[in-house]
């Protein structure tokens, strides 16, 4: 029997786009997989709708693909947090349902952010499901059918490998999203984020991380190294788990024959009018870069000025943004977090080797 596959999905007030996702997923060629949908107390009805949807009582309008009513009903099997946590779950009556018509909904009490949320999906899959992988996905995307089929085959090719990533395009199908996550000599960025995609590729790749849109990890590395940090919330919390991937000594790659249409930025987009989610947002995304460099990146680069300046303007931003939404105190208690986890790490042979290959 092929790998299984435990697909992590998270939904926030999104369930026009998490329908979409899911109704291109019941059509994959892979057949040996589960689908968890992770809600994060949205309050836009998205359960009751991902609830119709199953019934087949929503039908899925998309330029990817025509809509089908055959494998309607999908059977959901709702999961509270708790009965998550404590990993309560009837896998005898779900293994009784094919894979494209089962699907475990587990409904948060709070929004714990994208890596908080998808911990609670991973660990309940890992605990239940005893997947050979994990793989997640953003709600606003739309996949190949033989996506999956290519993440796993490469996968399997060598043990050396923690995690792959599928080629991540804009939905034009004509403009890059992702090929794979790139250090900066401050911070991190997507290979390729809106540059045509003019050329094909064809070969395997290896790139520092995968980023987590589409990323398929073993579980086993997930495991031995942990998830999500919560620390993160949300923005940089994948270029974490790489780091530590790559510390434990494996490798990851761009899969381009695994294709994947993401719309990226759709639930930012919609947030930047309310002016308490955007401080945050900004918090978050300067608070995680600190924490970044502070937990992974040699101190020399702080010699120079393009290093620098952005660090000491992103850290009195955090300052000013953390007073703002009332977390000073958590920036402060995770920037010791972080200085403790330097020490460690400092210790780690590969890590000035992996400073020198990928800080670019």
């Amino acid at each position: 029997m092929l790998p299984r596959v435990s697909m992590i999905i998270l939904n926030w007030n999104g369930w026009k786009d998490t329908i979409e996702c899911l109704e291109s997923l019941y059509r994959i060629t892979y057949p040996n997989y589960d689908v968890v949908l992770v809600d994060n107390a949205s309050q836009d009805d998205s359960v009751q709708k991902i609830k119709e949807y199953a019934e087949g009582k929503i039908k899925v309008n998309s330029k990817f693909f025509r809509y089908t009513s055959h494998n309607k009903p999908i059977k959901v099997f709702e999961v509270s947090e708790d009965e998550a946590r404590k990993g309560k779950f009837n896998r005898p009556l779900y293994e009784k349902f094919d894979v494209n018509r089962r699907l475990i909904l587990i409904k948060n009490k709070d929004n714990y952010g994208f890596a908080g949320g998808n911990n609670i999906g991973i660990k309940f899959a890992l605990s239940v499901l005893n997947p050979d992988y994990i793989l997640l996905l953003n709600n606003d995307t739309v996949v190949d059918k033989n996506f999956l089929t290519e993440l796993v085959k490469a996968a399997e090719s060598d043990g050396k490998i923690g995690s792959v990533q599928a080629l991540l395009l804009k939905p034009d199908g004509r403009t890059i999203d992702s090929l794979g996550q790139e250090l900066l000599k401050y911070g991190a960025r997507d290979i390729g984020i809106n540059s045509p995609y003019t050329s094909p590729l064809s070969k395997e790749v290896e790139i520092f991380g995968s980023c987590a849109a589409t990323a398929l990890y073993k579980s086993q590395v997930l495991m031995e190294v942990g998830v999500f940090d919560d620390d993160f919330f949300v923005i940089y919390e994948d270029v974490d788990l790489s780091w530590r991937i790559r510390l434990a000594g494996y490798i990851s790659i761009l899969v381009p024959t695994a294709v994947v249409y993401h719309r990226r930025g759709i639930s930012d987009n919609k947030s930047r009018k309310i002016k308490k989610t955007k401080a945050i947002k900004s918090y978050y995304s300067r608070k995680n870069g600190v924490l970044l460099f502070v937990r992974y990146y040699p101190s020399h680069l702080l010699v120079l000025p393009h290093v620098l300046l952005p660090f000491v303007k992103s850290f009195i931003q955090v300052v000013y943004y953390s007073i703002r939404v009332r977390k000073l105190q958590e920036f402060i208690d995770e920037i010791k977090r972080s200085l403790r986890i330097r020490r460690r790490h400092i210790k780690n042979p590969l890590l000035l080797q992996l400073q020198r290959k990928w800080i670019r």
